[in-house]
């Protein structure tokens, strides 16, 4: 015993040196990078870095802009869409799934498929399907059903839900993975029980299932609002921001200034506003899944 703690000593000191440089890239890369964008968020940068102070100048340059606030009413309805919707779809889709119905492997498979897609295949994709002449309408239109139209991606008022639909189609079956391995981590007495009570299957789930798997909905809920934050390739493909500046993110206008317009100083206030809508969901994610562990 007295021979092997050295030896577990040197293992563990061997581990905490292999870590240092994990640790010093995560310092230099992802908060060195950071807090490098936020400073100069702060200049008036164009081409190139450059450290002249302004201010809030770019923030308020950044808020009187049309195309930025309209890119956050976009964020703000594709986000709220997204996250209901996709719980919804891939809860229901995950409830049909643990019925251990046949084929559930072939069905788990083709719901979950057009995940391992990229996004900019999923935005051309759909808007070969969108498309009036050649998707849906002119499908339609070529069986008798003349007046019929559904071209949500060339129409400015309802494009961004064309945007939704795709993304939708991409991620609900993430979302019905995460949700199927949380229902089949419930113990099956609690069925069992609820039968010979006799308690309906909806209430079974409303009141005793989805109150259980609160940490799968949370960390789900983390995912999928980040990716919500950060979406650029899927409007990029399918709609490249039009009609006009319909369907712009602010993803999109960050790259679109920083590498586009040449105007870093606008493109790093921009990227340091997503960066704040990030910590607006991580921060009380981090608070609920360990805070509540530390005073427990």
């Amino acid at each position: 015993m007295a021979a092997s703690r050295p030896i577990s000593l040197f293992r563990n000191l061997s581990a905490k040196i292999a870590a240092i440089p994990m640790i010093l890239t995560a310092l230099v890369v992802f908060v060195g990078g950071t807090v490098w964008t936020v400073a100069y968020s702060f200049t008036s940068s164009k081409l190139l870095p450059k450290w002249k102070f302004v201010g809030f100048d770019q923030y308020e340059r950044l808020w009187d802009t049309r195309r930025w606030m309209i890119s956050i009413e976009n964020l703000f309805i594709y986000g709220i869409c997204m996250l209901v919707l996709c719980f919804v779809i891939g809860f229901i889709l995950a409830a049909l799934m643990d019925q251990k119905i046949r084929f559930e492997g072939a069905f788990r498979t083709i719901i979950l498929y057009p995940y391992a897609l990229s996004f900019i295949v999923t935005g051309l994709v759909w808007q070969w399907v969108l498309n009036p002449e050649f998707g849906v309408q002119g499908i339609v239109r070529s069986l008798g059903w003349e007046s019929f139209t559904f071209d949500p991606l060339y129409n400015a008022d309802i494009a961004i839900y064309g945007v939704l639909i795709a993304a939708l189609w991409q991620g609900s079956g993430l979302i019905m993975v995460l949700m199927l391995a949380g229902l089949r981590g419930i113990d099956q007495d609690i069925w069992k029980a609820a039968r010979v009570d006799g308690i309906p299957a909806w209430k079974t789930y409303v009141f005793v299932i989805i109150p259980m798997m609160r940490p799968v909905f949370i960390t789900t809920l983390v995912l999928v609002a980040a990716a919500i934050v950060k979406v650029y390739d899927l409007v990029v493909a399918q709609t490249g921001g039009g009609p006009g500046i319909a369907t712009e993110m602010p993803a999109k206008y960050v790259y679109d200034y920083m590498f586009g317009g040449q105007n870093l100083g606008q493109g790093f206030a921009a990227s340091t506003m997503m960066l704040l809508a990030v910590l607006i969901v991580v921060i009380p994610w981090a608070y609920m899944e360990f805070g509540s562990k530390n005073r427990g």
